[in-house]
C-alpha cells in the first residue's frame, strides 16, 4: 500500500483500499490451485479420525473458525492450541486424524515443535503456509501457500491481507470436502437445529404428535369417546382411521360445534357421521415450513402427516411451528 501522506486522512479511501488488498490477496491464491489441492482434500475425506486445526496467534484464531467450519458441514473437527499442545494437549491427536497447521511464516516455534510429536503419532500433516519452502512446508505431506504480496496495514506488517487468504483457503478447503461428500442443506439443518437455517429445514417428523399423543379414533367410534380423544390429546381434533390404522377423516371442534348448532343430538352418533371426509394431510418428511405455509393457506390449526400407505404417523399443530419461530 502507499505510504501516508501530509494530505488530510480520508478513512472511506482507505477502507476501500483495505478491501481492495485483501480482495486481491484472494484473487492472488485462485492460480495456485493444482494437484496439491486435491491431495489435501484426498487426506480429509479418507482419513478415519477427525481433522485437527492448530495455530498459534491470528493463526490460531483462523484455525479455531476452520475447525468449527469443518465441523458445521460434516467433518468432525477440532482446535489445538499449538502452545497447550505441548504441555499435554496432544494426547487429543490420534493416529488416524489430519492435522491442518496454519502458520504463515512457517516457522512459528510452537508449530515446529509439534512436528516431530504428530510423525511419531502418525497422523497426516497438511499445511497451510506462506512460505512453502518453509520447515512446516516442507515437513507436511501437503502443503498449500497462501502468500500475499502485502498487508492490508499501512505498515505491512499486521496480519490481515495474510490471515484472510488463509481463512480462504482453509474454506474452499471445507466446502470442497463438503461437496465431495455429498453434503446437503438437510445434513446441514441437522447440525444447526438452534439456526434459522435449522429451524426452516425442520421435517414434520421433529414436531409432530405421535405415538400416546396422537388422537385417533376408529370410524364406529361413540361421540363420548370422540370428545374425549380431543379433550384429552388437546389438540382440537383427532383422526379417524379404518382398521389398517390409514386415514379416512377427522373430526375437529369446529365439526362439533357445527352438529350442536344443527340440534342433532350428538352423542347419538358415531365419528363417521360427523367427520370430515378426505381431509388435508401431508407426508412424512415434508418441511416443516412447508405445513405452515399449508395450514395458514387453509385456514387450519392442525394437519395430518400420513405415511405413503395413507397410515396415519402423526399430528402437526400451528403452534408447535410458530414456536419454532420460522417466521
Amino acid at each position: 500500500m502507499d505510504a501516508p501522506s501530509s494530505s488530510p486522512f480520508d478513512a472511506q479511501d482507505f477502507a476501500r483500499r483495505v478491501l481492495r488488498t485483501e480482495a486481491d490477496a484472494i484473487l492472488g491464491l485462485i492460480p495456485t490451485i493444482d494437484a496439491r489441492f486435491d491431495r489435501a482434500l484426498d487426506l480429509l475425506q479418507h482419513g478415519t479420525g477427525r481433522v485437527v486445526v492448530t495455530g498459534m496467534g491470528k493463526s490460531g484464531i483462523i484455525a479455531h473458525k476452520l475447525a468449527a467450519t469443518f465441523s458445521s458441514t460434516g467433518t468432525p473437527a477440532m482446535f489445538l492450541h499449538a502452545a497447550e499442545a505441548v504441555h499435554g494437549d496432544l494426547g487429543m491427536v490420534q493416529a488416524d486424524d489430519v492435522v491442518v497447521a496454519l502458520s504463515y511464516s512457517g516457522e512459528t516455534e510452537e508449530l515446529l515443535r509439534l512436528l516431530e510429536a504428530i510423525r511419531r503419532i502418525g497422523a497426516r500433516l497438511i499445511a497451510l503456509t506462506g512460505a512453502p519452502e518453509s520447515t512446516l512446508g516442507t515437513a507436511a505431506d501437503v502443503t498449500l501457500a497462501c502468500a500475499v504480496t502485502e498487508e492490508a496495514c499501512p505498515m505491512n506488517l499486521a496480519p490481515t491481507a495474510s490471515t484472510t487468504a488463509t481463512l480462504a483457503m482453509g474454506d474452499a478447503l471445507a466446502m470442497a470436502l463438503a461437496q465431495r461428500k455429498g453434503f446437503q442443506a438437510e445434513h446441514f439443518a441437522h447440525l444447526h437445529p438452534g439456526g434459522r437455517l435449522g429451524r426452516r429445514l425442520m421435517r414434520v417428523d421433529t414436531a409432530m404428535h405421535a405415538g400416546d399423543a396422537l388422537p385417533t379414533v376408529g370410524r364406529d367410534a361413540g361421540m363420548a369417546d370422540v370428545i374425549q380423544e380431543i379433550s384429552s390429546k388437546r389438540l382440537g381434533m383427532t383422526c379417524v382411521v379404518d382398521d389398517e390404522g390409514r386415514l379416512i377423516g377427522v373430526v375437529t371442534d369446529g365439526d362439533l360445534r357445527r352438529h350442536l348448532t344443527a340440534r342433532m343430538d350428538l352423542l347419538a352418533h358415531r365419528a363417521s357421521d360427523v367427520m370430515t371426509p378426505q381431509p388435508v394431510s401431508i407426508q412424512t418428511g415434508t418441511l416443516a415450513v412447508e405445513a405452515l405455509h399449508l395450514m395458514e393457506a387453509r385456514k387450519i390449526t392442525a394437519v395430518v402427516v400420513v405415511d405413503a400407505e395413507h397410515v396415519v404417523r402423526g399430528v402437526i399443530h400451528l403452534h408447535d411451528l410458530w414456536r419454532t419461530q420460522m417466521v
